[in-house]
């Protein structure tokens, strides 16, 4: 079924459930019944949404984070923007997972989790907006999902 929703937050961590309870629609409505693919796909979006609401805006500062899903009987996307300091995901290092947690370096797990469960990942900057696409197909088996 081809489906497109949008949902505004604030950037608020308490919004979060808001965000859950979103995509829970959207993926009823799309027919995407997988509890397992859902759980995954819900980690990777609140991990995207906040990272966006903890760093892309500075300390006090308000502002939003648009989410765009669209589906169809193949693939599911995920367009997030906001208008925070310029962060392109895509070109953050790889964590080093196999290293005790201890030794590892603060930061990077979630962009690690969404390369893991997302098939494709795409960063722009475009009128002063971050734009991060994620898409996931449906009905195949990806060989990204190795949590």
């Amino acid at each position: 079924m081809n489906l497109q929703r949008r949902l505004t937050l604030p950037n608020d961590i308490n919004a979060i459930p808001q965000l859950n309870v979103f995509l829970d629609t959207v993926f009823e409505e799309a027919g995407i019944v997988d509890m397992e693919l859902t759980m995954t796909l819900n980690l990777a979006m609140e991990e995207a949404i906040v990272n966006v609401m903890d760093y892309a805006y500075p300390n006090g500062a308000e502002g939003t984070v648009s989410i765009d899903v669209m589906t169809d009987s193949e693939l599911i996307t995920f367009v997030i923007t906001d208008s925070g300091i310029p962060f392109d995901p895509t070109t953050a290092k790889d964590v080093d997972i196999t290293l005790p947690a201890e030794e590892r370096s603060i930061g990077g797990l979630g962009i690690h989790l969404i390369r893991q469960i997302m098939d494709d990942i795409k960063y722009e900057r475009k009128d002063d907006k971050n734009i991060l696409t994620l898409r996931k197909y449906l009905n195949c088996e990806s060989e990204n999902l190795n949590l």
